[in-house]
């Protein structure tokens, strides 16, 4: 990690300056916004490995992978922080990274640090506001909450109860503070490391109003190569959840309410505490924008998730242990069809599913990798056989509970 004087070789002129990505909705590693159309977040080398061979037929339902940069936390004479990035032109060949390396351990501490709102240190007030400044979230987020409240106490009130209604999702400012305060504690003056980020298409830049549900998937979260610490740890968050008996649980979400004008958001810690009426009254609660179901969404979500099933069911030797599962759609309704034919925003798309009348669009997308296992994998520990039961497990789940909605209305 360097720490640098904004006079300093110039960086500052040539980087490009990250800033959090407002519509993280799960997680524990910040995902940061590189520009309009891209995300970065922390590299994990199985996670790149993951990417760099990837099977044709998941390409369709995973974030495009456009590489890695360098990141360095930039300093300036008032000591304000922010991160920096060089830009990806600069950093067009793969990003070799030793695993023994001071920012892979970086990484992998973060992976296991929980965000809780205890987790971490605050930081300042400076300190976020000169993180976010000159962005465009800047004016939305000073006027919600004014840089003076810690960003911790956006997802729980003081008694506790998690606030629900925002006109922006908390998570991921969470995360970036958490990020930023590690960073700051664990290499404040070290030069010797810069560490990797991966570049990976922003798969909600397209809406105007992004609803996301982040799913975790299978029945089973704990890599081959965790500490029995952590496994009994995550064996036990899957057998008090909807993990163990229905092989999907939910990490986060977010939905645009139109009679309110704002995103109501819920957090990992409510879908821990779910049962499976309450997963099902959830994924009832994502799809209603405040005034109705919007039942026109049920049917090419299923659509595709039917489809992602079939892939999934063809990939032999595949643990996708810890990854999640983003359903995202337009809080913004697509206006009717005329009689002139289609709108522009809605002309015929081959890689996403449309509803049948082709207004609707809906996207679905794997993400998470850092403990996905495969045959060939170079943190295999175990050569396993056929598809992975327990993702197959949660999308049947799913697209049977999203049928009993559309049975049911």
């Amino acid at each position: 990690m360097v720490v640098q004087d904004s006079t300093d070789a110039g960086d500052a002129r040539v980087g490009v300056r990250l800033e959090p990505f407002l519509h993280q909705v799960g997680g524990h590693l910040s995902v940061m916004k590189y520009d309009e159309h891209t995300v970065c977040k922390p590299l994990i080398f199985q996670e790149q490995r993951f990417y760099e061979s990837l099977p044709l037929a998941m390409k369709r339902f995973t974030p495009q992978y456009k590489g890695t940069i360098t990141v360095h936390l930039q300093k300036d004479n008032r000591g304000h922080l922010s991160l920096v990035a060089n830009p990806l032109k600069e950093n067009r060949g793969p990003f070799k990274v030793s695993t023994e390396s001071a920012a892979v351990a970086l990484w992998q501490t973060l992976q296991q640090t929980t965000s809780g709102s205890g987790g971490a240190h605050s930081l300042t007030q400076w300190q976020l506001a000169h993180s976010l400044e000159e962005s465009p979230a800047t004016t939305l987020l000073r006027s919600e909450f004014q840089l003076n409240a810690q960003v911790s106490s956006l997802v729980e009130d003081a008694k506790g109860n998690q606030s629900e209604r925002r006109s922006f999702n908390p998570w991921g400012l969470q995360c970036h503070q958490a990020h930023l305060t590690r960073l700051c504690t664990e290499y404040p003056e070290n030069k010797r490391h810069r560490p990797g980020f991966l570049l990976l298409e922003n798969v909600v830049s397209q809406y105007k109003h992004p609803c996301i549900l982040d799913l975790k998937m299978g029945t089973r979260q704990h890599g081959d190569d965790v500490s029995e610490e952590k496994k009994a740890r995550h064996m036990r968050k899957c057998a008090q959840s909807t993990s163990a008996c229905l092989g999907v649980r939910i990490c986060g979400m977010q939905v645009y309410q139109v009679d309110k004008k704002h995103f109501l958001c819920k957090d990992k810690y409510y879908g821990r505490k779910l049962s499976v009426e309450g997963f099902r009254q959830a994924l009832h609660q994502f799809l209603h924008d405040g005034t109705r179901l919007r039942t026109e969404l049920l049917e090419p979500i299923q659509h595709q998730l039917r489809a992602l099933l079939s892939v999934i069911r063809s990939q032999s030797s595949y643990r996708f242990y810890s990854s999640s599962l983003l359903i995202i759609y337009d809080g913004q309704e697509l206006p009717e069809r005329t009689p002139g034919g289609l709108h522009s925003q809605e002309a015929p798309q081959t890689t996403h599913g449309i509803s049948a009348g082709g207004l609707t669009k809906v996207d679905i997308r794997m993400i998470d990798f850092a403990h996905t296992t495969y045959k060939g994998s170079w943190n295999e520990h175990t050569t396993y056989d056929g598809p992975d039961p327990g993702y197959i497990f949660g999308l049947e789940n799913l697209i049977q509970i999203l049928q009993d909605i559309q049975e049911g209305e």
